[in-house]
């Protein structure tokens, strides 16, 4: 609270220093450079640069400890605009007590011109913010491609794209007492991201919680997305510019509409048609490179995946990959495309010398601190790149053509497969059933030779038995020719006998017969 106090003094002699600068743009400079949710209504009439108590004419008077504090602040800036690392370890500490980060004093008394003109200068736009969107967006690009003052980089963001006064604000506290079905997975990821910064590595610190809770709040505002591991590194660093509740705003705004959500869809469409194109790129104006990577089996997914779903967040220096994030907002995904071929160009004859081993090593070791110095020279050559917008269009038809034609083939595939199943099956069946009409088959010639077996040994008797019948035959004949003979001989009573005999004799041939 003291060090907010003399933060406010420090403001207001600044705004004694610039009494050119109109009462609203120190307003707006105030609102920027200390966030309302840290004044409390002690304070907040001391820090604000237009309290009635501060006149452009006169100097505020400042106790002997206020100096001393005023001094180191004044040191501390002046190490904050020559160290980037300073810069870091400043962004890192909180701007708000719930989840944004503290950034340093918005004045110094040895500001040089040049900022001082920035600052008043990022004020107006804000200020005029409609007005210079509609009518001056080519200069507003331009200052933006320049960097955004950390100071305005929250309001700006939020200006850019036009996360402010959304309802979906008012749900956010509601959200977070609802359960998610991805707790567990973004409690998992937490610890991975931004592991060496202040305000995230710790586990359960106050950055860990803050990036859960917006984490969680949009997997349950989006089900279909849910949470994508690379989606927590934009939230982070947008932590790390405002509270929890407008980080949320902002990234349900890059999500809708800055082709995020279509990124960290589970089927990743989107992020197939980004290497689609940044491939196209790659063979019109490298063609050398995209030759070597043909030749090594070195996809585009395989390097520039994790560029497009975190904006550089984890192959760059925070500092950097912020300013490459300051120009994302204003101008979406093309600024991905723009560096990410400035930095093939940049590494290309080095790049040509390595197998596939070699290359992956150079992107993670080597690209990333190429640009430690800043961010400068890498934005620079990215303009220098070749960039159509209506030739990225007709990509993505050809794209969209190509995996229509997939997705056709695919659903043909599909349905020949289930035919050649099912034909499977259909064999299956045949061939049971013409094993078992094999067997029967088999069976029915076996019964049969039986039969005919059988058919001939009773040919053979009946034969037998024929050849019995005509012997008997011929014996009754010659039986019968006896007796007559002997009838004519003997008296009838033998005649009768011998009738009864003949009789006899006659049911015996007819039962051999039988």
């Amino acid at each position: 609270v003291a060090t907010d106090k003399v933060a406010g003094k420090l403001s207001s002699t600044l705004s004694w220093v610039k009494n050119s600068v109109s009462h609203t743009v120190s307003q707006m400079a105030s609102q920027v450079a200390t966030p309302t949710s840290l004044q409390t209504p002690a304070t907040s009439s001391s820090t604000s640069l237009s309290s009635p108590a501060l006149s452009p004419s006169s100097p505020p008077q400042l106790s002997p400890d206020d100096v001393e504090l005023l001094a180191k602040l004044e040191e501390q800036n002046r190490l904050l605009e020559t160290d980037s690392k300073s810069l870091r370890s400043m962004n890192g500490s909180r701007r708000n007590s719930g989840s944004s980060l503290v950034s340093s004093s918005s004045a110094s008394s040895n500001l040089s011109h040049l900022e001082e003109d920035t600052w008043i200068l990022w004020g107006r736009i804000v200020n005029e913010w409609e007005e210079v969107r509609k009518k001056k967006e080519k200069q507003l690009k331009d200052l933006v491609r320049k960097g955004i003052p950390h100071h305005f980089r929250a309001i700006v963001w939020q200006l850019l794209c036009n996360a402010q006064n959304m309802p979906i604000k008012d749900q956010y506290s509601e959200l977070l007492k609802m359960t998610s079905p991805c707790e567990k997975l973004i409690r998992r990821d937490i610890a991975r991201t931004y592991p060496e910064h202040e305000f995230f590595k710790e586990k359960d610190s106050l950055g860990q919680e803050v990036l859960f809770n917006v984490m969680k709040a949009y997997s349950l505002v989006d089900r279909e997305v849910g949470y994508c591991q690379g989606s927590a590194f934009i939230v982070g660093l947008l932590l790390m510019q405002m509270p929890e509740e407008e980080a949320f705003c902002v990234f349900v705004k890059l999500m809708q509409d800055y082709r995020l959500r279509e990124l960290f869809k589970p089927s990743m469409a989107e992020l197939g048609l980004c290497m689609y194109q940044f491939e196209s790129m790659i063979q019109e104006q490298l063609p050398e490179l995209h030759v070597h990577f043909q030749a090594q089996s070195f996809h585009t997914s395989m390097y520039a995946s994790s560029w497009f779903l975190t904006i550089f967040l984890t192959s760059f220096p925070l500092p950097v990959a912020t300013r490459i994030f300051d120009i994302f907002m204003c101008e979406g995904l093309e600024i991905v495309f723009r560096v990410g071929l400035a930095i093939l160009q940049m590494n290309q004859a080095e790049l040509i010398q390595l197998d596939m081993e070699g290359m992956l090593q150079h992107f993670q070791r080597v690209i990333p601190h190429q640009f430690d110095s800043g961010p400068d020279k890498v934005i620079q050559a990215a303009y220098q790149v070749k960039y159509n917008a209506k030739k990225m269009k007709k990509l993505e038809k050809d794209y969209t053509t190509i995996k229509t034609k997939e997705m056709e083939e695919q659903v043909e595939i599909k349905r020949l497969r289930t035919e050649n199943r099912l034909l499977k099956q259909r064999i299956d069946t045949l061939e049971k059933e013409s094993a078992s009409l094999a067997d029967r088959l088999i069976q029915g010639q076996v019964t049969r030779a039986q039969e005919a077996e059988e058919n001939y040994l009773v040919k053979r008797e009946l034969a037998t038995v024929k050849q019995q019948c005509e012997e008997a035959t011929a014996q009754l004949e010659q039986a019968k020719k006896t007796i007559r003979q002997l009838q004519q001989q003997q008296p009838q009573a033998v005649r009768r006998r011998t009738d009864n005999l003949a009789g006899r004799s006659l049911v015996a041939q007819v039962l051999l017969s039988m």
